[in-house]
């Protein structure tokens, strides 16, 4: 895996695109921008599966409206996420946080699959309940919890605290990123 990131980091495009002045900034700001789209429908769509906002929109009419910008932020936010990772893959695969929050994806995208293909299925019988079920309010509080978690890991990136050169580290910390030590 090394050997691969380790190519990819020494292509010409990847080396552009990290010192580049002006297309760097534009796709984390690309990033950025689309997260706020994709996390601001989500936070509306999993409040009012909590029941904490909107209790007289039925939540089928809630999904309807925001899953078109959901879906849209998303495509958008991990294209340009992945040309960040693009831009410097070694020290990504290494990074600690960036670690947690792909572990972090994994079960969001668990968490929404099993809400769509579940309880969703029948929101037409619960939609416009006062107290949803129980599975559609644990649904809407993962997904809060994870993806505020998701945000901060991925602010925590830019910090090098773990990187893998700044040796000694503990342990687990090497073990966590992958890091390759002379106690390995």
């Amino acid at each position: 895996m090394k050997g691969l990131l380790e190519w990819l980091e020494s292509t010409p495009w990847s080396i552009a695109l990290l010192e580049s002045l002006w297309v760097w900034p534009l796709v984390e700001s690309a990033h950025v921008l689309t997260l706020t789209i994709f996390f601001g429908t989500v936070v509306m769509n999993d409040l009012r599966l909590l029941g904490w906002t909107m209790k007289s929109v039925p939540v089928s009419e809630v999904t309807k409206r925001l899953l078109p910008w959901t879906r849209a932020g998303f495509v958008v936010m991990v294209i340009t996420g992945a040309v960040i990772f693009y831009s410097n893959p070694v020290r990504y695969y290494h990074n600690i946080f960036f670690r947690f929050k792909m572990l972090l994806l994994i079960v969001a995208g668990l968490n929404a699959f099993v809400f769509h293909r579940g309880i969703h299925r029948k929101v037409a019988q619960w939609g416009k309940d006062l107290v949803l079920p129980r599975e559609a309010r644990i649904a809407g509080a993962v997904s809060l919890i994870v993806w505020v978690t998701i945000i901060m890991a991925g602010r925590l990136i830019a910090y090098n605290w773990f990187d893998c050169d700044i040796q000694p580290q503990p342990g687990f910390v090497n073990w966590a990123a992958g890091c390759l030590t002379g106690a390995n």
